[in-house]
C-alpha cells in the first residue's frame, strides 16, 4: 500500500514508480499485478499499443462493485518504433546508442475502471538526450537502474543525467501522468487530497 490509509483504489501493476507516484497525491493502493501478453498486434502503432494494454490491464484487475482499478502502459518511442525493456547489456546499450543525442516520444496510457465505466487518456511527452559515450553506457548498465525501464533509462533516476530537455509531462515519463490520472479518479469517485468526495 501507499500509505497507512486504507486502499481506494486498486492498482493493477507491480511498478513501485506508479505507486509512489500515486501516493504523493494522497492516493492508497491496493498493488494486484496482472500478466498479459504485452507483444505489440500486427500493424498497432504506438499510441493504440499502449492504450491498450492500459485498458486491458484496468479491465483485468476490476471486479464489479469493488474498488476502481488503474491500469497504465508506458512506451518509449523512436521514428514510430516502440523500444521495450531491455533484455540484456547489448540490448540496452543499443538502445541508449539510439536514443543519445536527439530527441524521442515516450507514451503513457492510463485507463481507470470504476462506477464510471473504462475511463483512459493517453500522453505524449518529448525527451531530448545529450550525448553519451560508451563508457558511460557500460557504467550506467552497471547500476542497474536500465535493468526494467522502458528505453533502457530512467529520468527519475541516475539517467536524469542524459536529458537535456523534456517537453510535456515529467510524471508521465516516469510511468503515470499525475493531472490526467487525478482527473480520472476524480470522475470515478476517488477522494484526491485537493478534491475530497464526501
Amino acid at each position: 500500500m501507499s500509505s497507512s490509509r486504507p486502499p481506494c483504489i486498486r492498482l493493477a501493476s507491480a511498478s513501485p514508480r506508479r505507486r509512489d507516484l500515486l501516493a504523493a497525491i494522497d492516493v492508497s493502493v491496493e498493488v494486484r499485478p496482472v500478466a498479459l501478453d504485452e507483444t505489440p498486434l500486427p500493424g498497432e502503432v504506438p499510441e493504440e499499443y499502449v492504450t491498450r494494454l492500459a485498458r486491458e490491464k484496468a479491465a483485468a484487475g476490476y471486479e464489479p462493485g469493488g474498488m476502481p482499478t488503474l491500469g497504465a502502459d508506458t512506451a518509449v518511442v523512436r521514428d514510430g518504433e516502440i523500444l521495450g525493456k531491455p533484455v540484456d547489456a547489448g540490448h540496452a546499450a543499443d538502445m541508449l546508442r539510439r536514443l543519445a543525442g536527439r530527441s524521442h516520444e515516450v507514451m503513457t496510457a492510463v485507463a481507470v475502471h470504476g462506477p464510471a465505466g473504462l475511463l483512459v487518456r493517453c500522453v505524449t511527452s518529448r525527451v531530448t538526450l545529450r550525448a553519451i559515450d560508451e563508457a558511460e553506457i557500460a557504467a550506467y548498465w552497471r547500476t542497474g537502474e536500465p535493468d526494467d525501464k522502458a528505453g533502457g533509462y530512467a529520468i527519475q533516476g541516475r539517467g536524469a543525467v542524459f536529458v537535456t530537455h523534456l517537453e510535456g509531462s515529467h510524471s508521465a515519463v516516469v510511468g503515470l501522468p499525475l493531472c490526467e490520472t487525478a482527473d480520472l479518479l476524480s470522475r470515478q469517485g476517488v477522494p484526491l487530497w485537493n478534491h475530497p468526495v464526501s
